[in-house]
Formats: C-alpha cells, structure tokens, sequence
C-alpha cells in the first residue's frame, strides 16, 4: 500500500452561521433553503438542501459549504473543516 498527501487547493467556502443570510448562501451554492426536518414548528432553524454526485446533502447551522475545484458545492462539518483547511492570506 502506498501513501499519499492531499495537494494543497484553495477553495471558497462559506460558514452557515449567525453571520450568513441562508438566501444568499443557498443562491451562492445553487440550494433551496427549508424548514429543519427535526424541528417542524414556525420560526425553527433553517438548512439548505443541495444536490451533489451523491444525491441531496443537507448543510444544517454550524456547517460550512464548500466550492469544490470543479465547482460542485458541498456541505461539511465544522470539525472536519477545521482540521482540514486554513485561512488563506489575500
């Protein structure tokens, strides 16, 4: 078995938080914004839906979203993000 290292890639990636409006995030990646699954009362937290390879994935808050280096979106957790990826300097 050989070993491999991930090559160094710069991608955009937005935080769904606080900070995020989810309309701008969900037309930004090509998502719908929808009602959480576990919490169906009026006013409950919000996810965004959207549509990868591999089906529908759901961002929910915390989450980021990721541009992918073919421009396909997807959503990942904020653990993985965090030992995956650094800040780029501009």
């Amino acid at each position: 078995m050989a070993r491999y290292r991930k090559l160094p890639v710069e991608i955009e990636a937005v935080h769904l938080n606080n900070d995020t409006t989810p309309a701008k995030v969900a037309y930004w990646c090509g998502g719908r914004v929808v009602p959480h699954p576990d919490q169906n009362y009026t006013g409950g937290a919000l996810v965004i839906e959207i549509d990868t390879l591999e089906g529908v994935m759901r961002a929910e808050p915390g989450d980021w979203i990721i541009k992918g280096v073919q421009g396909e979106f997807y959503p990942c957790k904020p653990d993985i993000f965090a030992a995956t990826y650094e800040a780029v300097e501009n």
